[in-house]
């Protein structure tokens, strides 16, 4: 079974929100995952959903897949860059705190489809075919 994957950084939602989400669609058929994304009432099912289908496209168009053998083999979330910002806090103090965000990686697996063998086209000179032609005109 071949692989494709596909990797989205950056996600701004935390990695334990993301992780959640990933864990509904683990080992799970792509058309099972994605109907299960597209119920689950949470923001961070979006980005997964973009990142799942990003794979299948990938497996598809690129890597020559078949579309309905797709697998979820390993969905993998990671942490990303976290951006420091303050809030306000009592007797004129700043809080700090982070932005946290994430890196889903997603590997698909499945079945390859067969190439299509080429037929060989009939070679044929111009001259052959233009003296067959003039025979029987005349």
């Amino acid at each position: 079974m071949a692989t494709a994957q596909a990797i989205a950084k950056g996600v701004r939602h935390t990695p334990r929100k993301v992780g959640e989400i990933a864990a509904l669609i683990r080992d799970r058929t792509v058309e099972d995952a994605l109907v299960i994304l597209a119920h689950t009432p949470r923001r961070a099912a979006e980005p997964v959903r973009k990142a799942v289908e990003s794979a299948a496209a990938n497996a598809t168009n690129n890597h020559n897949l078949k579309s309905d053998s797709l697998v979820i083999s390993s969905i993998e979330i990671g942490v990303g860059p976290s951006m420091k910002r303050f809030r306000p806090g009592a007797r004129g103090m700043a809080k700090p705190y982070e932005r946290k965000s994430a890196h889903i990686k997603v590997v698909l697996s499945g079945d390859e489809r067969q190439k299509k063998s080429a037929k060989k086209p009939t070679t044929t000179t111009k001259k052959k075919d233009e003296a067959k032609s003039t025979k029987e005109t005349k």
